[in-house]
């Protein structure tokens, strides 16, 4: 299997989700080669290794959101049941429940795209401060700029301009 393929497909299937990258159970199971069912049944007979920090459900109003939110979710739309979400850590847990080869590999990627996100976060949010310090250092900028240029109107309309050379009565 093709890792880059792997991998950007598994990052088109993270969501952010309550403050957390998550994936859905069916778009694991999907990469894992199983049904959603069998690999929730497996996650339900280890519940113990799956703490609320590692998987959650949804409840309706977040399915209902993700659902309007994101196409390739539209079969979720008429599903009764409530998706489970892996977290980072939950991801990692499911390779010690799900034991097949593929299940291994897709591990190995799904840990090497979130560690990429990770590194991309760090890059990005280094970059959004150092926009910010710029916009910051501009706009003091301006705002100097803008009090000169204030200062230059007032005094030029408080000066009295006095006309030179013949005044005529009628002009007074």
């Amino acid at each position: 299997m093709d890792e880059l393929i792997i991998q950007s497909e598994i990052r088109e299937k993270i969501i952010h989700l309550r403050g957390e990258q998550v994936m859905l159970d069916r778009d694991l199971a999907l990469l894992y080669g199983v049904t959603t069912k069998r690999l929730n049944e497996q996650v339900k007979r280890n519940i113990e290794r799956f703490p609320i920090d590692f998987m959650f459900q949804l409840s309706q109003k977040e399915k209902d959101e993700l659902v309007a939110n994101c196409d390739w979710l539209n079969s979720l739309k008429h599903s009764t049941a409530l998706p489970h979400v892996f977290t980072e850590q939950g991801v990692y847990m499911l390779a010690s429940v799900l034991k097949s080869p593929r299940a291994v590999e897709v591990n190995i990627a799904i840990i090497r795209t979130f560690k990429k996100l990770r590194k991309f976060t760090r890059h990005y949010n280094a970059l959004a401060k150092k926009l910010l310090e710029i916009d910051q250092k501009h706009d003091k900028q301006y705002r100097e700029l803008k009090k000169a240029l204030d200062e230059l109107v007032a005094s030029s309309e408080a000066k009295v301009i006095r006309q030179i050379g013949f005044v005529h009565e009628n002009d007074q």
